[in-house]
């Protein structure tokens, strides 16, 4: 597949996500699944990154650590960028380490695919919209090298 079918594919398979109530470590769509494992699987499943499991994962971590457990998962497989195009991997600083994050799904104006603890379930909606817009924020890419 070229890149560009690829962040298709990615897409594709986080939207087939939609709707998935917001349970923490869980990944079974339609069931439950948390923002962490969200990314995963849907890197996973489309296979781009070979099967890996970052749990078990208390609850609360992000607040009572400065350890950037989350961050290691995407930086171990991703490259950082200044820009995100449709695809990437956006993470947000909540708590004391960056903790939540999403896929973005388009961008001009960006959206994010990501699983919603104010909503309690995995949804798309605009960054700018987001309870999670004014957090701090990076972009990592699996492409990030070959751009």
């Amino acid at each position: 597949m070229t890149e560009q079918e690829q962040r298709g594919a990615i897409i594709a398979e986080a939207r087939r996500w939609l709707g998935t109530p917001y349970h923490h470590a869980a990944d079974v769509p339609g069931a439950g699944c948390d923002c962490g494992m969200l990314i995963v699987r849907v890197f996973v499943d489309s296979g781009l990154v070979a099967p890996f499991d970052p749990r078990p994962y208390p609850r609360d971590w992000h607040l009572h650590r400065d350890e950037e457990r989350y961050l290691g998962f995407v930086t171990d497989r991703a490259r950082e960028v200044e820009a995100p195009l449709a695809g990437d991997v956006v993470v947000f600083r909540h708590g004391r380490s960056f903790s939540h994050g999403g896929i973005v799904s388009a961008i001009a104006p960006i959206r994010l695919i990501h699983a919603s603890w104010p909503a309690r379930m995995v949804i798309e909606e605009t960054l700018d919209g987001s309870p999670f817009a004014a957090k701090p924020q990076r972009y990592f890419s699996y492409w990030g090298g070959r751009r």
